[in-house]
């Protein structure tokens, strides 16, 4: 899977953004929060292409999944001893 989000302590105090720019994935969320879709999106930031914000939506989405598992794994191993 191609990565979309990135964190460097040098950009936006090591915050999550998306790669190649400087937007912080929780802006993001936010404005999809409040009613934008992803045109919108695009519109505020025309520089980045809407398959990006669709692949950052991907990643965090993988992200949650991946975070679920490996609590459903825990909580099995917990309930195994």
């Amino acid at each position: 899977m191609k990565k979309y989000i990135t964190s460097k302590p040098d950009v936006m105090g090591g915050m999550p953004c998306i790669i190649g720019t400087r937007i912080p994935v929780e802006v993001i969320l936010y404005r999809l929060k409040e009613g934008n879709t992803l045109k919108d999106l695009h519109k505020m930031y025309p520089w980045v292409e809407i398959e990006k914000f669709e692949g950052v939506l991907q990643e965090l989405a993988s992200k949650v999944n991946k975070l679920n598992d490996d609590q459903t794994g825990l909580q099995t191993q917990a309930s195994a001893g």
